[in-house]
């Protein structure tokens, strides 16, 4: 075995290592090290694969893919779940490689001694109530998404522009960032707007990958989950898989889970799963074919990931309308509109069916009314739809805006999509200062105050409520004699009524005005018969009315 100069544990080099010596890691870091085969092959990336099986302390092994690397090197990543003593094993599909087969060695793994929580509390994981999200600790963990889809290109240049968004997005207090493994929308294939400093992922016929496009990709996947911000990846735009066909995908997606897998990431199928290619001339036909593909995808992708990253696949409308078994899902991700208020009632009808609907998994609205977008959706949109969705029950929410997602620059906007229109030319230089995200953001910084993962919606605490129909009206969620919280939409006129106020129970009241955090004291609350009418807020706009038990 040759340990590269390019191993890291954490980022830092393990150059000079002993063979037989015990490497040395962290808990929930990744460490990697490399191996360098015995023999040449035509094409690396599809005539060998290579595995490590780890054996954990206690007995569990776990079976871990490994990459190419470029020329005849292979590399594997793991990130210790347990502190301890960890061993190894190669298992190379060629046996007669003496370079890749049957090396083994030791990990010697410590507890984690830094701030970073996603490997302080581990990585993501659906919580055992399968309604929320929490780290493998059990800490709570609320999905605050950004959606950087293009952010592996050029045009987001490393490490300047990438660390600039990053710290702007983990400051504002961010949780999620969803970004597209290379294969992007709103371009066909080879498009020039899709490469990186070391041009493209494969090449023209997907057979053989290129090593150092991936490279370049690592640098930005590894300073997201080192800045504490979970990669949310997505393998690539649905409409790829009739391209690439379900054999390829499959050695995409081993390829993305062997680099990736061992960080702190949520694995996204695709992007826009069942739709078709923007000029399809097969477009049911299409549909049908990537429901079925991407059903198989999901299933092999499980099959080969030994950490048990949560799978969602992004949609035209719900993952669950997007593949042909949900089984094969871990939260159902949804797609609501971009056309401003108009796209209120898809949203609430979407969000309310998902968490109504078996199984039970968390909820996440990965896509909705970008800000900015269509020079709409502005930053009252985006607190209408954290506030309906988050109190409607869903485990978190995803903002966006238009100019980061396809990283419009001053230089060079993206340009059109294959139908010939563009989406805008804001460059994100100015998108990344809207003033929705640092909104969304003090959203859930009130939301940490309480104990949030217990809330559930509670429609009838207030009267009139909101809904698909008459969604104007306010929307509410809470804790029974704990924590009510209700967004208003609108408080020009404010006669409603809270009900069901249990007996004996004293509240402490408050509105919360959502564009500045600025908190105005209501006298608490004891009513007597279980109603209680809320005085106006000081100003005419949306507003978080909050009761907390004293």
């Amino acid at each position: 075995m040759r340990l590269s100069r390019r191993t890291f544990l954490g980022g830092a080099a393990l150059s000079g290592m002993l063979q037989g010596q015990a490497l040395q890691a962290a808990v929930h870091r990744p460490l990697e090290w490399s191996f360098t085969s015995a023999r040449s092959y035509g094409n690396p990336f599809t005539d060998v694969e290579l595995d490590v099986v780890v054996r954990e302390p206690g007995g569990d092994e776990l079976r871990i893919p490994a990459f190419w690397a470029g020329e005849r090197e292979w590399r594997v990543r793991y990130a210790p779940a347990k502190p301890g003593a960890h061993s190894w094993r190669s298992v190379g599909s060629d046996a007669n490689d003496a370079g890749l087969h049957d090396r083994r060695g030791t990990i010697e793994a410590a507890p984690y001694d830094g701030t970073n929580p996603l490997y302080r509390n581990g990585p993501i994981r659906v919580a055992s109530d399968r309604r929320r999200f929490e780290h493998a600790d059990g800490t709570p963990f609320f999905w605050l998404g950004d959606t950087w889809w293009m952010g592996l290109v050029r045009r987001l240049r490393w490490p300047e522009d990438f660390q600039l968004l990053t710290a702007d997005r983990r400051a504002k207090g961010f949780s999620v960032i969803q970004i597209v493994a290379g294969l992007y929308p709103d371009m066909g294939e080879r498009d020039l707007r899709g490469a990186n400093e070391a041009g493209f992922p494969y090449n023209e016929d997907y057979t053989r990958v290129n090593p150092a496009y991936f490279d370049m990709a690592d640098l930005r996947i590894r300073h997201l989950a080192d800045s504490g911000l979970a990669p949310c990846v997505v393998g690539c735009w649905g409409y790829y898989l009739p391209i690439l066909g379900v054999e390829k995908m499959k050695r995409h997606w081993r390829y993305v889970a062997a680099r990736w897998g061992a960080y702190p990431v949520v694995w996204c199928l695709a992007g826009e799963g069942s739709m078709p290619y923007y000029l399809s001339k097969n477009r049911d036909a299409d549909t049908t074919a990537q429901k079925t593909g991407w059903t198989e995808l999901g299933r092999y992708l499980r099959s080969i990931d030994p950490y048990r990253r949560p799978i969602t696949i992004h949609p035209s409308t719900s993952a669950r309308a997007t593949v042909d078994d949900p089984g094969v899902l871990d939260f159902d991700m949804l797609q609501t509109g971009h056309s401003d208020r108009d796209s209120i009632p898809n949203t609430l009808k979407l969000a309310m069916s998902a968490y109504a609907a078996a199984p039970t998994m968390p909820v996440i609205n990965g896509e909705v009314c970008y800000e900015g977008i269509l020079e709409a959706s502005r930053q009252e949109v985006q607190r209408f739809m954290f506030w309906s969705c988050v109190l409607s029950g869903a485990a978190g929410h995803t903002y966006g805006a238009n100019g980061i997602w396809q990283v419009n620059t001053p230089e060079r906007p993206f340009g059109a999509s294959p139908h010939g229109r563009n989406w805008g030319e804001t460059p994100w230089q100015t998108a990344y200062r809207l003033p929705g995200s640092a909104q969304l953001a003090m959203a859930k910084s009130l939301l940490m105050k309480y104990p949030w993962r217990r809330m559930s919606p509670q429609p009838d605490w207030i009267e009139p409520h909101g809904s698909p129909e008459n969604y104007m009206q306010p929307y509410g969620a809470g804790i029974p004699g704990e924590l009510r919280i209700f967004y208003f939409p609108r408080t020009g006129r404010v006669d409603h009524k809270v009900k069901a106020i249990e007996p004996g129970v004293e509240y402490r009241a408050y509105w919360w005005n959502p564009a500045t955090g600025a908190v105005t004291e209501i006298e608490n609350v004891t009513p007597a018969g279980g109603e209680w009418q809320p005085p106006p807020p000081p100003i005419f706009q949306d507003y978080v009315l909050v009761m907390e038990n004293v």
